[in-house]
C-alpha cells in the first residue's frame, strides 16, 4: 500500500510540476515584432516611450526597432518581410497600391498628425517672412516623400513657386541632408527634430518656421502592415496598438522633462534640456495623434497635397488602404 501511495504521490508531483512549468511558459511567452521606422526623430516620442516604459512588454510583445532612413527603403523592408510593421508616411502605401500590389499595405494606426519638419536658415533672422526664400537656395527633402510634398505645399501657400522662385535641391539622400547643410549647401533647409534644435544650439542654423503649423493636419506618419500580416496576426496588431495608445496618453499628460529623460537613450547626441524643448514644440502644435485614428478628411488632405505636388499616381479610396477597426476597439 505504501508503495502505491508513494507512486501516486510521485505522479501527482510530476503533474503539478508540469502544470506549473506550462503556466510559466505561457506567461513568459513573448511574440517578436520587427518594426521599421522611416527615421529617428523626437517626432516619434510616443513610440520610444512605449519601448522604454515597457508598454509593449506588458502586452506580451518583444518589439525590435530598426531605423531604415527613408520612405522608399522602409517600404522595401516591409514588402520583403524584413519588417512586420512600418512607421512611415501614408503616401508610401498609395505608391505601392499604384504598382498593382496584390498584398496591399494597410494604414492601421496614426502616430503623428502634422508635418514634423522645421525651416532652418543659415543666418539668424529676427523678423522672418516667407518672401525671404525667393532667390535663395533651399535644401529640401526627398522628392515624392511627405516632407518634400508638404514643403512645396507650404511654399505655394505663401505665394512661392518652388520651381522658379528659388533653387530647390532635392537630390541628396535623406540621411545626408543635415550633413550637406552643415557643410555649406543651401541658405535654408527643411529638417526634423532634434537635428533642427541641435543645429540651432551649435550655431549651425536657426529655426525660423514650422511646416507643421503652416500645413495643418495630415496623416503624416502611420503604422502600417501588409494586409496578409494583419489577417494572420490580428491579436498582435491589437496588442501593438494598445501599447502605443498607452504611450500616447502618457506623452500627452507627462512633464516634458520626464518624457525627454525616457526617450534620451535614442538620442545620445542630444541633451535632455534640448529634447524637452522639442517635445513641447511638437506637443504644443498638436503633432502627436492622441486618438491614433486616421480620418477620412485627413486621407483626402493627404491626397490633395500629393496632387498639388504632382506626385499622386491615382486617387485611392479611404476604405481600401485604411483600417481603423483596431484603433476604434482599443480606444473605445
Amino acid at each position: 500500500m505504501k508503495a502505491i501511495l508513494k507512486f501516486g504521490f510521485v505522479i501527482l508531483l510530476a503533474l503539478l510540476t508540469a502544470f506549473v512549468l506550462t503556466a510559466c511558459s505561457q506567461k513568459d511567452t513573448v511574440e517578436k515584432v520587427k518594426l521599421a521606422e522611416v527615421t529617428r526623430s523626437i517626432f516619434y516620442a510616443p513610440q520610444y516611450v512605449a519601448l522604454e516604459k515597457g508598454f509593449f512588454e506588458e502586452e506580451g510583445l518583444d518589439v525590435e526597432l530598426t531605423t531604415t532612413w527613408g520612405g522608399d527603403k522602409t517600404m522595401t523592408t516591409l514588402l520583403s518581410d524584413g519588417a512586420d510593421i512600418a512607421l512611415v508616411g501614408s503616401e508610401t502605401s498609395i505608391y505601392v497600391d499604384a504598382q498593382g500590389a496584390t498584398d496591399p499595405v494597410i494604414n492601421f494606426a496614426q502616430l503623428t498628425q502634422t508635418d514634423g519638419t522645421f525651416l532652418v536658415s543659415r543666418e539668424k533672422i529676427d523678423d522672418f517672412d516667407w518672401e525671404m526664400l525667393k532667390g535663395s537656395t533651399f535644401l529640401g527633402q526627398r522628392k515624392g516623400g511627405m516632407p518634400q510634398m508638404v514643403g512645396e505645399f507650404v511654399l505655394k501657400k505663401n505665394d512661392i513657386d518652388p520651381q522658379t522662385d528659388l533653387e530647390l535641391i532635392q537630390n541628396i539622400d535623406f540621411g545626408n541632408i543635415p550633413n550637406a547643410f552643415a557643410s555649406g549647401t543651401g541658405d535654408f533647409v527643411q529638417l526634423f527634430e532634434p537635428t533642427a534644435s541641435v543645429f540651432e544650439k551649435e550655431g549651425k542654423g536657426h529655426i525660423v518656421a514650422s511646416f507643421g503649423e503652416e500645413s495643418g493636419q495630415v496623416p503624416y506618419t502611420t503604422f502600417m502592415a501588409k494586409q496578409s500580416y494583419m489577417k494572420k496576426n490580428p491579436e498582435t496588431i491589437e496588442k501593438f496598438v494598445r501599447a502605443l495608445h498607452k504611450a500616447q496618453a502618457w506623452v500627452e499628460e507627462e512633464d516634458t522633462e520626464e518624457i525627454a529623460k525616457v526617450v534620451a537613450p535614442y538620442f545620445e547626441d542630444s541633451d535632455v534640456e534640448t529634447l524637452a524643448v522639442v517635445v513641447e514644440r511638437y506637443r504644443s502644435q498638436g503633432s502627436f495623434a492622441t486618438d491614433m485614428k486616421l480620418t477620412k478628411d485627413g486621407w483626402e488632405n493627404l491626397q490633395a497635397i500629393m496632387e498639388e505636388a504632382g506626385e499622386l499616381p491615382k486617387k485611392v479610396d479611404y476604405e481600401k488602404l485604411v483600417n481603423t477597426s483596431v484603433v476604434e476597439k482599443v480606444t473605445k
